[in-house]
C-alpha cells in the first residue's frame, strides 16, 4: 500500500503546492533553471529524446522495459550528472531535473485528449506507471547505499518529486468539463497510486478528495477509474486504523464507508465489479463484498466466485451460514457461467483447502496441481457445510456434491464403498454414498451405470443395512426419551435419522429386477412403516420406496394401498396396547393384520370425543398423557395416509381400501375437536377429492368455509386444495348448482389476493389465480384487473413471492393467446384509473412505479405483434393457402390496439377523467400499433370520429396530449382514405362483406365476397402472388392525385397540428 512520506521538509512541501498549475502553458525558456543551459545542452535535444521514448512506448508494450531503462538514464543524467551515453558528458551536464520534469509533464498532457478505447493512451499510462515504479526502486537503492540502512519510506528523491509534480498537474484536470480529460486524468492518477509505494502526505489528502468527487461523476468510466485509486488508498487507511485503534480522527473509516455505499448502490455494474476486486479484505468489508453474490449483474456475480473467493484463502474462515449462502446463491444462480464458477470453486479450491496441500500464488492467482483424491478431506468439507441441514430435500449440498462428482473424475474413479464403509456410516459418509449413487443412476445416457456394479452393494445387502440403521435410530430415540430430552433437538438422533433418510433415497431409485432383493426390500419397508416412532420425513420416503417396489400398474396400486393400511392398523394397535397397560380397561388387538374398519372406528371415536368432567377431575396426569398419546399416533396414521394418497393415481371408488380409509379415518379426523387432527384430515380429504370428482363437488363448500373461518395456515391449505381440485377436474366442476358458476370460488381467491396483511395467504392466492387463468379455468376480467393492480400496488412491494409470480404470469398470459390479450385490453383503462387512485392515496414513505411506466407495460402486453401463436386473417381462402404453402407470414390482428384506442378516447372524453389521467392515457396513443389487417370498418370509423371529436372539442389542454391525438388522427385518416378509396361495391348488394386483400404499397383494393371467389378461379399462381403481397402489406397511403390529397381530411388535421406547434412556440 502507498505510504505517506513523512520526511519531507516544509520548504519541499510548499514547492509542490506551488507547482500545481499545468506546465504546458509555461514556455520552456521561462524556467529559472533554463538560464543555466548551455548551447550544447539545449532543451530541444532533451525534448527530442523524451518525446522519442514516449512515441515508441505508445506503439507496443513489448519494449516498455527497455524504454523505461532509457528514460531512467536520462533522468539520472539530469538529476545526478550521470552521463546518458559515451561522449555526451557535456550534454548531460546542461540538463537539470526541472527541465526533465517539464518535458515529462508536456508528454503527459498530450494523453489527456485521447478518448477511451484508444490503445495508445492506455499504453502510455502503463508505461508511465512502470517508469515511476522503476525509478522509485532505483532511488530507494541509492538511498539505502548512501545511508547504509534499508528504509521502507523514501525521503525527498527525484522519483518522489516527479510523482508529486505529475499528481499536482493532474489534480485540476479531474474537474474538467470534458469527459475524456476527466477519464484520462483519473485513470493516470489511479494507475500511479497503484504503482508507487509512497505519496506525500498533503498530496495524499488532495488525491483522496479529488477522487472522492469523481465517485459522483455522471460517466461510469470515470467512476471506475476513481474506485481503482480509492481502493488502494482505502487499504492504506484500513492498515493505519488497525495499527492505531485509539485514533480520534473523524475521517477514520470514512473512505471505506463511502466505497461500501458505492458498492451497494452504484447503478453501473463495472463500478461495482471494480470495487469488488479492489476493496481491501477486512472483517468490515467482507460482508459487503460477499453480498455481491446477489448482484443483478451476472458478470459481477461470476467474478465473486472466480476471483474474490479464491483470493480470500481458506474457506473455513467464513462462518457456517455464509458458506451455505454462497453455495446456495452460486449453484442456484440463473446464469450458467455463475453456476460453473461456483462449482469450480467448490470442487477445486474448497476441497484442496481441506486436503491442506493447496499451493497458490499470492492473491489467489495461478494454482498448482490438485492433490490426489483424499476422501477424509471430502468428508471434512461436507462437515464444514453442515450436510445434515444443507443435505435435506431443498438443501444445496446435494447440488454441490453432484457438481463435484461431475467435475472430479479422479474422485469418481477412486471411490470405493466396501463392507467396512457401510458398517460405520456417519452423516457425511452416508450422504457421499447417496450422491454418488444418484449421480451414476440419474446421469444422462446411463454413461456411468457400470460403476454401480463395481462400487455399490446389491439390493439385498442394502436392505439389511437399512434395517440395521433404522433399529439403531429407534433405540437412540427411546434412550433420549427415557432421559427426558427432546429427540428432535438431540444431535445423535438427528444424525441417525439423516443416515436412514440417505439410505432410503438410495433405495428409491434402485434397480429391482432382482426378485430376491425386491422381496427383501418389500418386507423391510413393510416393517418400517408400522413403527410409530419413525420420523415423518423417513415415513414419507418409506411409502415412496414401497410404491416403487410394488410397481406402477393398477393391481400393484391396490396391493400398495392394502399394505399401507395394514401398517395404519398396527399403529392403532400400538395405542390400544398402551391404554391396556395403563388403564386395564379393555382388551388389545393382538393381530398385526386386524380389520381396518374395526380399528379405525375405535380411532374415530377417540378423535371425536372430548374428555369427560370425571377425567378432567380425577384422571390426573395419566389421562392427559393417554390423550396426548392418542393425538400423536392418530397424527402418525393420518400422515401415513397422506403419503399414500400422494402416490395414488387411480379412481377412489374403484379401490375399496381407499373408500374404507376415507370413511373410517379421514372423515372422523375432519370432525375432530383437535385442531391438528382437523387440519391434517382436511389435507387428506383434499387429496381424496383429487381422485373423485363427485367427492370434490360435495366438499367444495367445506373448503370455502375453512378459508373464510380458519387461521392463516388453514387458509393456505384451503387455497392449495381448491386450486388443485380445479386444475385436476377442470372448469366443469364450476357448473355445480351450489357454486353459481364459480362466483364463490372467485370471491375466495380475490379475497386472498387482497390480504396484504397476510403475506403467505396473498402469495398462495396469487399463485393459484395465475395457474387457473393460464389453464383457462378462470376467465374473469375483474380477477385479471386485480392481478394488474396488485402487481403495481405498493402494498405488495415487500411480498416478493407475489411480485415474482406476476412478473412471469402477466406477459406469458397476454402473449400466449389472442383471447387473453383482448381481455387485457378491456381492463387496461380501468386498471390505469384504479392505480391512479392508489397513487393519490399513498403515504409519503411509500413508493410506486410511475404511471407512465404502467401504461407502457399495458401497451406492451396488448401488442398483437408479440403473440407467440399469431392468428391468421380468418378467411378460409387465406388459411388454405397458408396451409398449402406453409407460409410463415405474420397475420397481425389490429383490432386489439384499435379497441384499446377506442376505450382510451371514451375515457378521455368522459367528464370523470381528470387532467393527469388524460395525460397518461393520451401518452398511450403514441405507442399503439394499428394495422388494417382484420379491422372492422365500423370500429375504424368510430375511433376516427372519436379522435376528431376530441381534437375539435379540445378535450386535452397540454401540448403532448394534443400532439398524440393529432398523430393518431393522421394515421387513422390515411387508413380510412385508403380503405374508402379502394372499396368496390358488389352490384348493389345490400349486405356486402368487405375484407382487405393483398396489395402493393402503390395499389390496393377491397374486394367483395363474389369478386374474391372470382379471383380464386384465376389460378393457383395468382392466388400465391396475392398471398405474398398480403404478407407485405403496410399502412402507408396510396399514391393518388395531389389535388385529391390536398382536399382530404388528413391535410386539415396536419394544418391543425401546425397550428398547435405554433401555439407551443408562442407559449
Amino acid at each position: 500500500m502507498p505510504g505517506r512520506v513523512s520526511t519531507r521538509t516544509s520548504r519541499q512541501t510548499t514547492t509542490i503546492r506551488d507547482s500545481t498549475q499545468p506546465r504546458a502553458s509555461t514556455p520552456a525558456g521561462a524556467s529559472s533553471a533554463a538560464n543555466t543551459h548551455t548551447e550544447e545542452g539545449s532543451p530541444s535535444q532533451l525534448r527530442a529524446n523524451v518525446c522519442r521514448i514516449f512515441a515508441d512506448a505508445q506503439h507496443t508494450a513489448v519494449s516498455h522495459r527497455k524504454l523505461v531503462i532509457n528514460l531512467r538514464r536520462i533522468q539520472e543524467g539530469c538529476c545526478h550528472g550521470v552521463p546518458t551515453a559515451k561522449g555526451k558528458e557535456a550534454m548531460a551536464e546542461t540538463w537539470d531535473e526541472e527541465t526533465f520534469n517539464q518535458e515529462v509533464e508536456r508528454c503527459i498532457l498530450r494523453v489527456m485528449g485521447v478518448k477511451k478505447g484508444e490503445a495508445v493512451g492506455d499504453r502510455i499510462v502503463k508505461f508511465l506507471g512502470l517508469f515511476l515504479r522503476h525509478a522509485g526502486d532505483k532511488d530507494h537503492a541509492l538511498v539505502a547505499t548512501e545511508s547504509g540502512e534499508d528504509t521502507e519510506m523514501l525521503g525527498d528523491t527525484p522519483s518522489t518529486r516527479l510523482t508529486s509534480r505529475i499528481m499536482s498537474l493532474l489534480l485540476p484536470l479531474l474537474s474538467s468539463k470534458e469527459k475524456t480529460v476527466r477519464y484520462r486524468a483519473t485513470q493516470l492518477i489511479s494507475h500511479i497510486i497503484n504503482s508507487v509505494d509512497s505519496i506525500d502526505d498533503d498530496l495524499f489528502q488532495s488525491l483522496r478528495m479529488g477522487l472522492l468527487k469523481r465517485l459522483k461523476d455522471k460517466e461510469s468510466v470515470v467512476r471506475v477509474q476513481a474506485v481503482l485509486g480509492l481502493g488502494r488508498l482505502a487499504g492504506n487507511e484500513a492498515e493505519e486504523d488497525q495499527n492505531d485503534e485509539e485514533s480520534e480522527d473523524e475521517d477514520a473509516g470514512g473512505l471505506l464507508e463511502r466505497l461500501m455505499r458505492v458498492l451497494q448502490n452504484d447503478p453501473s455494474a463495472d463500478v461495482r465489479r471494480s470495487l469488488l476486486l479492489n476493496l481491501p479484505l477486512t472483517s468490515t468489508t467482507l460482508p459487503f463484498l460477499l453480498e455481491r453474490a446477489r448482484d443483478q449483474d451476472a458478470s459481477t456475480r461470476r467474478v465473486l466466485y472466480s476471483r474474490l473467493l479464491p483470493a480470500i484463502g481458506d474457506f473455513r474462515h467464513l462462518s457456517l451460514s455464509m458458506r451455505e449462502k454462497l453455495l446456495r446463491w452460486g449453484f442456484r444462480d440463473r446464469d450458467e457461467n455463475v453456476r460453473k464458477a461456483a462449482g469450480k470453486l467448490f470442487r477445486e479450491r474448497w476441497i484442496e483447502d481441506c486436503a491442506g496441500t493447496w499451493a497458490s500464488t499470492e492473491g489467489g492467482g495461478a494454482v498448482g496441481e490438485a492433490s490426489p483424491p483424499n476422501f477424509d478431506a471430502l468428508l471434512e468439507m461436507l462437515e464444514r457445510i453442515d450436510v445434515v441441514n444443507s443435505g435435506v430435500e431443498d438443501g444445496v449440498a446435494l447440488e454441490a456434491l453432484m457438481s463435484f462428482w461431475e467435475g472430479r473424475p479422479d474422485y469418481r474413479d477412486a471411490v470405493c464403498f466396501e463392507d467396512s464403509y457401510w458398517d460405520s456410516l456417519s452423516a457425511e459418509s452416508a450422504f457421499m454414498a447417496r450422491t454418488f449413487h444418484d449421480f451414476v443412476r440419474l446421469h444422462r445416457n446411463g454413461r456411468y451405470e457400470n460403476l454401480l456394479e463395481e462400487k455399490m452393494p446389491e439390493v439385498t445387502k442394502l436392505a439389511f443395512y437399512l434395517q440395521r440403521y433404522t433399529n439403531k435410530l429407534i433405540e437412540t430415540m427411546k434412550e433420549v426419551a427415557a432421559q427426558g430430552r427432546d429427540a428432535e433437538a438431540d444431535d445423535e438422533t438427528v444424525e441417525q435419522g439423516f443416515i436412514v433418510e440417505q439410505l432410503l433415497h438410495i433405495a428409491l431409485i434402485l434397480d429391482y429386477s432382482d426378485e430376491v432383493g425386491r422381496r427383501k426390500m418389500f418386507t423391510v419397508m413393510r416393517e418400517l412403516l408400522a413403527i410409530p416412532e419413525l420420523p415423518e420425513e423417513a415415513t414419507k420416503l418409506v411409502v415412496e420406496v414401497l410404491r416403487t417396489v410394488c410397481g406402477r400398474d393398477a393391481a400393484s396400486e391396490r396391493e400398495f394401498c392394502s399394505v399401507v393400511l395394514e401398517a395404519v392398523s398396527e399403529v392403532h394397535d400400538t395405542i390400544m396396547n398402551e391404554e391396556t397397560e395403563i388403564q386395564q380397561e379393555e382388551d388389545s388387538f393382538h393381530s398385526a393384520r386386524s380389520e381396518l374398519s374395526d380399528v379405525t372406528i375405535s380411532s374415530a371415536t377417540r378423535m371425536s370425543r372430548k374428555p369427560s368432567p370425571d377425567v378432567k377431575k380425577n384422571g390426573g396426569e395419566d389421562d392427559e398423557e393417554i390423550l396426548m398419546r392418542e393425538i400423536i399416533v392418530n397424527m402418525k396414521c393420518l400422515h401415513i395416509a397422506q403419503c399414500m394418497l400422494e402416490n395414488v393415481e387411480g379412481q377412489l371408488r374403484e379401490n375399496s381400501h381407499l373408500a374404507s380409509m376415507l370413511n373410517n379415518l379421514v372423515v372422523p379426523a375432519v370432525r375432530s375437536h383437535e385442531a391438528p387432527l382437523r387440519e391434517r384430515g382436511l389435507l387428506c380429504l383434499g387429496l381424496c377429492c383429487l381422485l373423485d370428482k363427485t367427492l370434490a363437488e360435495e366438499n367444495l363448500t367445506l373448503f370455502l368455509h375453512c378459508f373464510n373461518k380458519g387461521h392463516d395456515a388453514l387458509q393456505v391449505y384451503a387455497l392449495h386444495i381448491l386450486c388443485d381440485i380445479l386444475t385436476t377436474h377442470g372448469s366443469s366442476i364450476l357448473d355445480s348448482a351450489s357454486l353459481e358458476s364459480g362466483k364463490p370460488l372467485i370471491k375466495v381467491f380475490s379475497k386472498g389476493l387482497k390480504a396484504s396483511e397476510k403475506p403467505d395467504v396473498q402469495s398462495s392466492a396469487c399463485t393459484a389465480i395465475c395457474k387457473l387463468m393460464l389453464s383457462g379455468i378462470f376467465a374473469d376480467e375483474d380477477v385479471l384487473k386485480s392481478l394488474v393492480v396488485a402487481y403495481f400496488d405498493p402494498d405488495t412491494a415487500n411480498n416478493l413471492a407475489v411480485r415474482q409470480a406476476l412478473t412471469y404470469f402477466l406477459p406469458v398470459y397476454c402473449h400466449s393467446r389472442r383471447e387473453n390479450q383482448e381481455r387485457m385490453q378491456k381492463i387496461a383503462v380501468g386498471a390505469i384509473h384504479s392505480l391512479m387512485l392508489v397513487s393519490e392515496n399513498m403515504d409519503e414513505e411509500e413508493e410506486m412505479v410511475g404511471l407512465s411506466v404502467i401504461a407502457a407495460h399495458l401497451v406492451d402486453w396488448t401488442d398483437p405483434r408479440k403473440l407467440v401463436v399469431l392468428d391468421t386473417l380468418g378467411t378460409e381462402e387465406f388459411s388454405e393457402q397458408q396451409t398449402k404453402r406453409k407460409d410463415t407470414a405474420k397475420a397481425i390482428n389490429g383490432d386489439v390496439h384499435l379497441n384499446l384506442a377506442k376505450d382510451i378516447l371514451d375515457k378521455i372524453c368522459s367528464a370523470t377523467c381528470h387532467r393527469e389521467e388524460k395525460k397518461i392515457l393520451a401518452s398511450m396513443l403514441n405507442k399503439l400499433y394499428i394495422t388494417q389487417h382484420v379491422i372492422s370498418p365500423e370500429n375504424l370509423a368510430q375511433v376516427y370520429d372519436l379522435v376528431n371529436s376530441a381534437i375539435d372539442d379540445r378535450t386535452v389542454s397540454d401540448a403532448p396530449s394534443r400532439n398524440a391525438l393529432t398523430k393518431l388522427a393522421s394515421n387513422l385518416g390515411r387508413i380510412v382514405e385508403d380503405v374508402t378509396a379502394t372499396r368496390i361495391p358488389d352490384n348493389g348488394a345490400e349486405d356486402t362483406k368487405w375484407t382487405v386483400t393483398g396489395a402493393t404499397e402503390r395499389e390496393r383494393s377491397v374486394m367483395s365476397d363474389k369478386e374474391t371467389t372470382k379471383h380464386e378461379q384465376e389460378g393457383d399462381e395468382d392466388v400465391e402472388e396475392v398471398t405474398e403481397q398480403l404478407a407485405d402489406t403496410t399502412i402507408q397511403p396510396n399514391a393518388r392525385d395531389e389535388k385529391e390529397v390536398k382536399d382530404s381530411l388528413v391535410d386539415e388535421l396536419l394544418e391543425d397540428d401546425e397550428d398547435d406547434e405554433l401555439e407551443e412556440e408562442e407559449l
